[in-house]
């Protein structure tokens, strides 16, 4: 029993490291230019290291001394964790882009003078490419090596950790009291991303560069277009949390008593080639294996692009999007892992009763699943992006595409930079992608000189106040179709959750019991190459395929800044 809560708590601390990259993907991606599929990939490329290693390691199975691998295990995720959050110490103060700036503050540009600028100089209009150095290009590509080597070690370091400490738990539990075990285990596992989120959610709401900029020299918060949280606080907690969660292992014995009094004793090692082609040979083992990879597709995906979904959909901070996902959606799939043990236990089930709730469950989930392709946002109205209505006679000349037309303010000879991004949203309830592109050519400030608005906006007609703008993006307007969408997905969840349990039981009691840590090894390995590995990248390409307007930095396409909402929701 303590050996169960030891390794909850250390599967907790692993998926904490993990989990804490999917609740930062979308802040990521914004301070580094990733496209959602590079950043599906560097979620999914832990997995790289992990396959490599995890079938030839567990086919040691019972014949090593399995806990002090674990720990040794532990330690490397906890060395990855501090070499996910290096890339902030090597690169320089963050940078947002604007557009047509002649007055500069340390470091960054004045939002105050964010205008359109009449007669200016030509060379305005593409100051904002001055960040664009071979030294900035350079930092880039290291950044991302650094951060796939990371990932690289998380993946290794957690080869051993959850197929070993799953067989260990098997081999020394009684039948009975093993699939409530298993199900306090899994439950608990499921806290660590959900931690993740929350840890994410907290941390996303201080500035990326706390720790090298002052306050007052800030002029963006957490509901802007263009912030960036402090992505990388939350590795070095939860890398500090897995070390301390290792030291244990290296005192746990390598074969302990079994619950029912007896010993268990090492099996005799058999043939590699042999002992594979047993398991793959194995029907029930080949189909669940098989139905695992298919629900673990869906839920890599989900999991890392959950928040950046809920972000774009209804627009919301990062911040709440990663409390959503870690109060609500990650919860709901605890309860279904522990209610699937529990149901397990209470009735004792058979093979084939298993493989009944674990269909039942599924089916259940894919009905309540249905409606959430309809509950979502329509993409919000961005002149020269998604709205042309009044701007067809403007004679911009850059044309009417979505990779160009965004500059307007051109047309009236405003001298707007072609990559400046400061959302404003019209009085007419139109979003601009910055004051100059809107004409706009006065700003009124409050005291403290944040912006209250932007006036004399030549692009802007309609009722009441013509001619202004806010800071800020417009939103969309469905506020009241969130809720639904909350409670559908965790009641999914929830269902989906349940088959989780009985599915490892059909693999574990199916098995010759010599087999348990190599089919287990193998099961992991079959889910990370055909899930978990090309489930974040498959879908992080599908939402680029929505992607309306990209970002550029230095000639190449970068973080996408608009999606078209319908086709992200449903594809």
């Amino acid at each position: 029993q303590f050996f169960v809560f030891c390794h909850g708590l250390l599967q907790l601390s692993q998926l904490l490291v993990s989990g804490y990259l999917k609740s930062s993907i979308s802040t990521i991606e914004r301070r580094y230019g990733l496209s959602s599929q590079t950043s599906g990939l560097l979620a999914s490329f832990n997995e790289v290291g992990n396959t490599l290693l995890i079938v030839f390691l567990s086919y040691l199975g019972s014949r090593v001394h399995r806990p002090r691998l674990i720990g040794c295990g532990a330690l490397l995720v906890s060395l990855a964790g501090f070499l996910m959050a290096l890339p902030h110490f090597l690169t320089g103060p963050y940078q947002y882009d604007q557009s047509s700036c002649p007055l500069v503050t340390t470091g960054t540009f004045s939002n105050s003078t964010d205008l359109c600028q009449r007669g200016a100089p030509g060379a305005w209009a593409n100051l904002s490419d001055g960040s664009c150095t071979p030294h900035a290009s350079r930092e880039n590509h290291e950044v991302l090596l650094v951060m796939f080597v990371a990932q690289a070690l998380l993946g290794i370091g957690g080869v051993p950790i959850q197929p070993f400490g799953i067989s260990y738990i098997d081999d020394f539990a009684s039948e009975r009291n093993s699939p409530l075990y298993l199900g306090i285990l899994f439950s608990v596992t499921v806290i660590g991303p959900g931690v993740a989120f929350m840890l994410g959610s907290a941390m996303l709401r201080f500035y990326v560069d706390i720790d090298k900029v002052s306050a007052a020299e800030v002029q963006l918060t957490n509901k802007d277009s263009r912030w960036v949280g402090a992505w990388w606080l939350g590795f070095l907690v939860a890398a500090s949390l897995v070390a301390l969660s290792a030291l244990p292992y290296f005192f746990f014995p390598r074969e302990m008593p079994k619950e029912v009094g007896e010993v268990l004793h090492t099996h005799t090692p058999k043939c590699f080639p042999v002992v594979l082609l047993r398991n793959l040979r194995h029907p029930v083992y080949l189909l669940v294996v098989l139905a695992q990879v298919n629900l673990s597709a869906m839920v890599a995906g989900l999991a890392t692009f959950m928040g950046k979904f809920l972000e774009r959909q209804f627009s919301l901070t990062a911040s709440l999007a990663n409390m959503i996902i870690g109060a609500v959606n990650i919860p709901g799939a605890m309860v279904g892992i522990v209610v699937g043990g529990a149901i397990l236990k209470r009735f004792q089930m058979s093979l084939r009763q298993c493989s009944a709730l674990c269909v039942l469950g599924m089916l259940l989930c894919l009905l309540t699943a249905f409606p959430l392709l309809f509950l979502g946002c329509p993409t919000q109205r961005v002149a020269g992006v998604t709205y042309w209505d009044r701007y067809q006679g403007l004679g911009t000349g850059w044309g009417h595409t979505p990779a160009t037309a965004t500059f307007l303010g051109m047309g009236l000879g405003c001298r707007c930079s072609q990559r400046g991004f400061n959302p404003i949203c019209g009085s007419d309830g139109v979003e601009y992608t910055s004051p100059c592109s809107a004409g706009c050519s006065h700003v009124n400030s409050h005291t403290d000189g944040s912006i209250l608005n932007y006036t004399d906006c030549s692009c802007i007609r309609g009722p009441g106040q013509a001619g202004s703008a806010r800071p800020g993006s417009c939103g969309t307007s469905c506020s009241h179709l969130f809720v639904p969408f909350v409670v559908l997905s965790c009641l999914a969840g929830i269902l989906a959750s349940t088959s989780h349990t009985p599915s490892f039981m059909l693999i574990l009691r199916s098995i010759q019991p010599e087999d348990k840590s190599f089919a287990v090894g193998i099961q992991f390995m079959l889910l990370r190459v055909l899930a978990w590995m090309p489930g974040p990248v498959l879908y992080g390409s599908a939402i680029d395929t929505s992607c309306l307007l990209w970002e550029t930095r230095c000639e190449r396409r970068a973080a996408c800044r608009y999606y078209d909402n319908t086709l992200f929701r449903q594809r």
